[in-house]
């Protein structure tokens, strides 16, 4: 009794596999079929649910000769596979070889994987078949253009394909008015997909791999005459069946944007910035909710106006729906409201204020005196002191009349959020900044997300006679990201802010 429990836990969990259709009717339903009776599946019929999802698509009609476009049918299948990912399936099968030529296209903007009909074939192919055997290709005009079957087989067998004459009547015949495609599967059709079989073994073929679909509609009739050709709609349904890795996408960073637009930029360009890169491709996805209308934190936490936390909640819910892996939000007093909302995510926000402080504990040591300046939302709400008392790090704040200076230099007519970068809002912030040094601060936080625009990461900055850090909590926060997305230890990263001039 024992053991039964033990395996009834350990019993694989449901694998859900979406099957797109419309791409060729019959054989769509043909591969349904074929997986429904698979061996796997018949062994554990509970452990498998499929859905076949057809939709109209009118470019289906169109011939697949040599310059067909794929563009209708690359929307379309993303279409179909996209509400399989947003309806929780951990595949896509595609039975379309046309479509298998950007099957690779599609999966990169999923964050599940489309099973690669052409691996299937290869992995039969090579378990069956002996190496430098001479395969024959039924394929459509477009896919034999497209050097699919000599990207899989090209290194170790010789491929050959019917002869111009021959593959005309092939395409007539699977595609035609009265063709295979439309439910012809006797006569005049299935006799030229027989001959186009002949001529091939003609040619020294042994074996013929289909590179159309419909060729499984007459694949039994076709073995019965005598001709070795494979079933590629059994053979990708036993390759759905395995037991396959699941698939690792793309890191994708969410950003909440707007708190304020100019350090949501900002803080985008520190990503891109420090992202080791040797070409596009290889920087971070970004997925970015750019919304200024978000209520204002610090009117929030100062004068009980409107709460910003739904509008952040609901912020982080699209950002989570899109397939972000984290969230980051560049606004210091915003993380005011992060704790509340977190418990409510399926993907964790990165707290700036603790990595911030975390680092400097790391750089400088505990015991450091840190001078704070940031909006008087962002003080009253003791996030910072929090973090800094987890740490061992001390805070000290600007009197009133210097904190006056900086909210004026944030929030005033000539401030950050005005547009401003020089002038009065710059002169008002070294005067809080040589207060806190005069307090015995030797570490400022630059702890508004537009301070930072104004003066920048610094390990050694003169202040009127003072040497102190300004440290950028935004620039932590990018460093951090990037390590996130990398899979890279958190110290390897965020200790080379160390060596980063201020942008």
């Amino acid at each position: 009794m024992k053991a039964k429990s033990r395996s009834r836990q350990q019993a694989p969990m449901v694998r859900k596999l979406g099957i797109v259709g419309g791409l060729g009717s019959l054989a769509g339903g043909d591969l349904f079929y074929k997986l429904v009776k698979s061996r796997a599946v018949l062994e554990d019929q509970g452990r498998y649910h499929f859905l076949f999802e057809q939709h109209p698509f009118k470019d289906v009609l169109l011939p697949l000769d040599q310059g067909a476009s794929m563009t209708s049918r690359k929307f379309y299948v993303f279409q179909v596979c996209k509400s399989f990912e947003d309806s929780g399936f951990d595949a896509v099968m595609l039975p379309c070889f046309a479509s298998q030529t950007f099957r690779a296209e599609i999966e990169e903007e999923l964050g599940i994987p489309v099973l690669d009909m052409m691996v299937a074939l290869a992995r039969h192919v090579r378990h069956t078949v002996s190496p430098r055997t001479t395969l024959g290709v039924i394929a459509s005009v477009f896919v034999r253009h497209c050097g699919l079957f000599e990207r899989h087989f090209g290194k170790d067998f010789q491929i050959v394909y019917p002869d111009a004459d021959t593959q005309a009547k092939l395409m007539e015949a699977m595609y035609g008015l009265n063709g295979i495609k439309d439910g012809h599967l006797e006569g005049a059709p299935l006799e030229a997909v027989y001959q186009a079989c002949l001529s091939l073994q003609a040619q020294g073929a042994t074996v013929i791999l289909p590179g159309m679909t419909e060729l499984s509609l007459v694949c039994a009739d076709l073995q019965r005459r005598g001709i070795t050709v494979l079933d590629i709609n059994e053979i990708y349904a036993d390759f759905a069946t395995l037991d396959q890795q699941p698939m690792r996408p793309p890191f994708k960073l969410g950003i909440v944007g707007g708190v304020g637009p100019a350090a949501t930029v900002d803080f985008m360009a520190k990503v891109v910035a420090n992202t080791p890169a040797g070409k596009d491709q290889d920087h971070i996805k970004m997925v970015v909710e750019q919304n200024p209308q978000i209520p204002d934190r610090t009117a929030s936490l100062l004068r009980d106006e409107t709460d910003p936390t739904m509008a952040m909640y609901a912020t982080c819910k699209r950002l989570e729906s899109a397939g972000a892996n984290a969230i980051a939000i560049p606004c210091n007093t915003a993380h005011a409201f992060v704790e509340r909302i977190q418990a409510h995510l399926r993907v964790p926000i990165v707290n700036m204020l603790s990595e911030t402080v975390e680092w400097i504990a790391r750089t400088h040591g505990s015991g450091q005196a840190i001078g704070l300046l940031a909006t008087s939302g962002t003080l009253q709400s003791q996030v910072y002191h929090q973090a800094a008392r987890h740490a061992g790090l001390q805070v000290l704040t600007p009197g009133v009349d210097y904190q006056a200076m900086v909210m004026d230099a944030i929030y005033g007519p000539r401030g950050i959020k005005a547009g401003f970068t020089q002038g009065l809002c710059k002169e008002q912030l070294l005067l809080a900044a040589e207060h806190l040094c005069e307090l015995g601060a030797g570490v400022l936080i630059l702890g508004c997300t537009e301070l930072p625009l104004v003066l920048g990461h610094c390990e050694a900055f003169e202040i009127n006679g003072h040497r102190v850090a300004l440290v950028d909590p935004t620039m932590i926060l990018a460093l951090k990201c990037v390590a996130l997305a990398q899979g890279a230890g958190k110290l390897n990263v965020l200790n080379s802010l160390e060596h980063v001039a201020a942008i």
